[in-house]
């Protein structure tokens, strides 16, 4: 009798997609999305789907080196009991090596099959501790005309928690985050410098912020990752929460941090180590007292989703970043939908993560 649980087929697929608009962070700008799509399925009929989003902007990995890690994998793959998943992934992680976006998408796909056939929502597998989750909405690195009618946008949406992006140039920094500010009284700000800039300069674009009457509620990587004094220096000086996005990607990473404590919320990305590090990351800073926020690169609502049902499952996240989707020109999948006010909500997943992509 065949194992239901066996890996019966693995495809890969590049997966591209139009921008509705160019998504500028301090390290450049996205004009079209060139992700990688994984399809995983089991002998019992279970097939799941995962999303990788290399971003060469943010950690320099390509698409086209995810495309071959991950078609390499499939005859190492077929055959395998993805019953026992943990060990899988483990193999899988080692010889993907500090491929991210390539980690995320296998792991993503064998981890949808795993809970279809088993007909648990993804979350469930993580603890299952919320099935709500609300989402900020990110401004990126655009004039201020331009980022204050995204910001009434947004608003409009019912979402008062925006990300501004920053890091370039103080000047147009401080009007971009002033502009944003002033679509609502009621609004959370978050500044995500994506290590653009140097503590000095950090410390000194919240220090007019001040002046403004304006202070975030957390400033994202000000500081280049390998500079965790620097990260501890913006927020010693500030007061101001820090988060480290750049500077945490491996459970080293997390354990180092939650020594040196030179952060006071570390930002989890699926594309920084896939499903399983990032999960073990999130235990990590929780059990030693760290703030924990969700967020990823340029991903649809597979991905997102996904990162979704592992923040929603833990629970205990302060932070949730998960807005990508809306940055698509058209929408790639079936599925789950970013709701009114910024809402994710999983309780409508009966199986897996709930988003299927339209077509390869």
């Amino acid at each position: 009798m065949k194992d239901p649980w066996e890996v019966a087929g693995v495809d890969v697929w590049p997966w591209d997609s139009a921008m509705s608009e160019p998504f500028e962070i301090a390290g450049g700008a996205s004009t079209r999305v060139s992700n990688v799509l994984v399809r995983v399925r089991l002998r019992g009929g279970a097939v799941g789907w995962g999303e990788g989003a290399p971003m060469p902007a943010y950690n320099g990995e390509t698409q086209a080196a995810a495309l071959k890690l991950l078609r390499a994998q499939r005859g190492f793959l077929l055959g395998k009991d993805a019953g026992r998943w943990r060990p899988l992934l483990e193999r899988l992680d080692e010889r993907l090596g500090g491929a991210g976006a390539a980690r995320a998408a296998l792991s993503m796909a064998l981890l949808d099959a795993w809970s279809r056939q088993a007909r648990l929502p993804l979350g469930r597998l993580f603890g299952g501790a919320q099935t709500r989750l609300r989402s900020d909405v990110t401004v990126a690195i655009v004039g201020p005309a331009q980022a204050k009618a995204a910001a009434r946008r947004i608003v409009a949406r019912g979402i008062f928690a925006i990300k501004v992006k920053v890091g370039k140039d103080l000047d147009d920094d401080e009007e971009r985050v002033r502009a944003v500010a002033a679509a609502s009284s009621k609004l959370t700000l978050i500044l995500d410098a994506n290590q653009g800039y140097a503590p000095r300069q950090s410390i000194a674009l919240l220090k007019r912020l001040k002046r403004r009457g304006l202070r975030p509620a957390l400033f994202e990587q000000p500081a280049a990752k390998d500079d965790w004094d620097g990260l501890a220096e913006v927020h010693a000086a500030t007061k101001v929460p820090v988060a480290a996005d750049e500077s945490v990607a491996s459970r080293d990473d997390a354990l180092r941090m939650a020594r040196h404590r030179g952060a006071q919320v570390v930002n989890i990305k699926l594309m920084k180590c896939g499903l399983l590090e990032a999960w073990d990351i999130a235990l990590i800073c929780r059990a030693a007292g760290l703030g924990l926020m969700m967020g990823g690169n340029v991903e649809s609502y597979l991905a997102m989703t996904a990162a979704a049902h592992l923040a929603g499952g833990l629970g205990g996240f302060s932070f949730i970043d998960l807005d990508t989707p809306l940055w698509f020109a058209k929408d790639p999948t079936r599925g789950m939908r970013l709701q009114h006010g910024g809402v994710y909500d999983l309780s409508k997943v009966r199986a897996g993560i709930g988003v299927t992509p339209i077509r390869p």
